[in-house]
């Protein structure tokens, strides 16, 4: 593990058997969700994690927590290989890490008031003496922008945006390191997301949190993260730092999804070019030999389909796994 890693993911795959049979099951072929992915965080950084439908993206954030069994690899967190946990030493490890879900209605049990969500968090993880709880369950309210006052109340009687924020309260319940936000915006008005994204600014800020940020909206991603992390077919395409990706992208997958994305200035926009990709993405039951993505690229040749391309230097902070990465890049501008 290198000396600056706060987590370090390596050759991590995880893959779900296809089985038919009723009496007598028989394996007919694997999903390969997430097939080698080598990744590092630093402590307070924000990572966005981006791709199509499909990708793998949310698969990878539940194996980091291991809400998901890895099939292979190793997950690095604060000295541990959280792949080897089991029983009790997890449910330890599990006060470091925290994951925002998606849906907040789903994620929030329906019978249980915001008081005893939070409550149960806290006691779970940390010593509350039975009469400082209501004071710290009012604090994780203030915290994330809710009046205490509404303690008492069930999910279904508050907004969208208000069970996200409870939804982010339960995370920050246990006073973790890392936060894993599944598409925590997704869900939401336009509005209401611009106010969950700042939230999660401040926090991060304030708090010195390590973020993993999922996400297909590219301009979200670009706003809240320190570096993004390009995924396809269960790989990493690319990464570096957020505004340099957005800006000027260097894997032809990451070119076509930035091309995709609105730029509020109706002159650029009337003038660049849309990368539109040939047909569809291939199936994670059965890849591509090679290069996955060499079907639909535009620079494709022979040599993509002979073996997946190893990650590519295009500057010390970019990385992409393109064989042709220096070819239809120009060169780096020197700092």
């Amino acid at each position: 593990m290198s000396a600056d890693a706060f987590l370090e993911i390596s050759d991590l795959k995880t893959h779900f058997p296809i089985e038919k049979g009723f009496l007598v099951k028989k394996q007919v072929g694997t999903v390969k969700a997430v097939d080698g992915i080598d990744l590092t965080l630093r402590k307070g950084e924000v990572l966005g994690l981006v791709g199509e439908s499909g990708c793998g993206k949310s698969t990878l954030g539940r194996t980091i927590l291991q809400l998901i069994k890895p099939t292979a690899g190793k997950v690095i967190f604060a000295g541990r290989n959280l792949a080897e946990l089991r029983g009790n030493a997890l449910r330890e490890a599990r006060g470091g890490f925290q994951m925002i879900f998606q849906d907040p209605y789903a994620s929030l049990n329906p019978r249980m008031t915001v008081y005893d969500t939070l409550s149960e968090a806290i006691s779970t993880h940390k010593k509350v003496a039975g009469r400082d709880m209501p004071a710290r369950v009012a604090a994780l309210m203030e915290r994330v922008g809710l009046s205490p006052r509404y303690v008492k109340k069930y999910p279904h009687e508050f907004s969208g945006g208000q069970r996200q924020r409870i939804a982010i309260a339960r995370a920050l319940a246990v006073e973790p390191q890392l936060i894993i936000a599944d598409e925590p915006v997704s869900a939401l008005d336009v509005s209401i997301q611009a106010q969950i994204i700042n939230l999660l600014i401040q926090l991060t800020r304030e708090m010195g949190l390590t973020m993993i940020f999922i996400s297909h909206d590219l301009s979200v991603v670009k706003h809240i993260s320190d570096r993004i992390a390009v995924m396809y077919l269960g790989r990493i395409a690319e990464i570096g730092p957020s505004v340099e990706v957005f800006e000027r992208p260097i894997h032809p997958y990451t070119k076509a999804l930035v091309s995709a994305v609105p730029i509020p200035d109706p002159e650029r926009e009337r003038h660049r070019q849309r990368i539109i990709l040939a047909g569809d993405p291939p199936s994670p039951i059965n890849p591509p030999a090679g290069c996955t993505f060499h079907p639909r690229c535009p620079y494709m040749k022979e040599a993509c389909k002979a073996a997946y391309p190893p990650f590519v230097e295009y500057t010390p902070e970019r990385r992409a796994t393109c064989i042709r990465l220096h070819e239809i890049n120009p060169p780096p501008v020197a700092a």
